[in-house]
């Protein structure tokens, strides 16, 4: 069986890196003629091709929503956090609410499409490192996100569950997006499998684990002191990770 993850793996690398450096220039493209709706939906174009590059691997990704959310206000996407794999899903997915993520820095430079579309796309890019900038860039990503009703994608735990086990989530970033965005939602998000993608190291890669991303009911952001609001959104996410 190892030997045929070998053979995928390395048909799936081949076309997933294909993916990033083909897109790139269409990124560039799309921006400078189109502007922030052109690159948009070239990014949304980028995002579907590579989930659906995970069926190489025999790993499907779907969707579980049966929340009706709201495209006229900010919505904060907050989710447990297995594998790198799952961002492209996130972002297709949820590409009409124009979900920005929280990312760390270093993926702000060096990674064909990734790179460019944190930059260009509105993300906010902070520094583990530094936490004056960390805060100051989440304060002004918070304020941008609030000003155009754009949603946000954050990963509360830091780093990623390597056993699909979920970690603490650390709140200080939650508490900056919700103080500038009382009026949106908080719309709790339970992804599960993703880590198996990974359950070999990093090559060869799992075969034949379905993810599936589930969203659960939203809560207003100021229907709840924040405490509240992070210990029920926290409670169930957790309740749905499958072991």
């Amino acid at each position: 069986m190892k030997i045929i993850s070998y053979v995928f793996s390395s048909i799936f690398a081949l076309v997933f890196l294909s993916l990033l450096v083909i897109f790139h220039p269409l990124q560039w493209i799309s921006f400078n003629l189109f502007g922030s709706k052109g690159h948009s939906k070239m990014v949304a174009c980028l995002n579907f091709s590579l989930t659906k590059s995970l069926l190489l691997l025999g790993v499907p990704v779907r969707l579980i929503n049966n929340q009706k959310l709201s495209e006229n206000t900010t919505i904060i996407f907050v989710s447990n956090h297995q594998s790198t794999f799952e961002v492209a899903p996130l972002g297709y997915f949820f590409r009409k609410y124009n979900a920005k993520f929280v990312s760390k820095i270093e993926l702000g430079k060096g990674i064909p499409s990734v790179s460019y579309n944190l930059k260009k796309g509105g993300a906010a890019l902070i520094n583990r490192k530094d936490p004056k900038q960390a805060i100051s860039e989440l304060m002004e990503f918070a304020k941008r996100i609030n000003k155009n009703k754009w949603s946000a994608v954050i990963f509360p735990e830091g780093t990623r569950s390597r056993d699909g086990k979920p970690k603490s989530f650390a709140t200080n970033g939650l508490k900056i997006l919700t103080k500038f965005n009382k009026e949106g939602y908080i719309v709790p998000v339970t992804i599960n499998n993703s880590w198996k993608v990974f359950k070999h190291g990093k090559f060869p890669l799992g075969l034949g684990s379905p993810i599936t991303i589930t969203t659960h009911h939203p809560i207003k952001i100021d229907s709840l002191p924040f405490d509240e609001l992070i210990a029920q959104t926290e409670k169930v996410i957790k309740e749905h990770i499958k072991q």
